[in-house]
């Protein structure tokens, strides 16, 4: 739960502010659309593997980003 401090004489936006600020750093939202759907863990690792594949070929040269 977020909870924001905010003072009597403060603005409305800028507590909205904080909070949005407090939401995304929470990670939040990450979190519900990561459990939205389940991903098997060798479906994970596999996806890990060829990011890093990709990653090595572009700073290789073999691939043009």
């Amino acid at each position: 739960m977020l909870i924001i401090d905010s003072k009597d004489c403060e603005n409305i936006d800028k507590a909205l502010k904080k909070y949005k600020k407090k939401f995304e750093k929470a990670k939040i939202l990450l979190q519900l659309r990561e459990r939205q759907s389940f991903t098997k863990p060798s479906v994970k690792r596999r996806g890990e593997v060829l990011k890093a594949v990709y990653k090595q070929q572009i700073a290789s040269g073999k691939i043009e980003a």
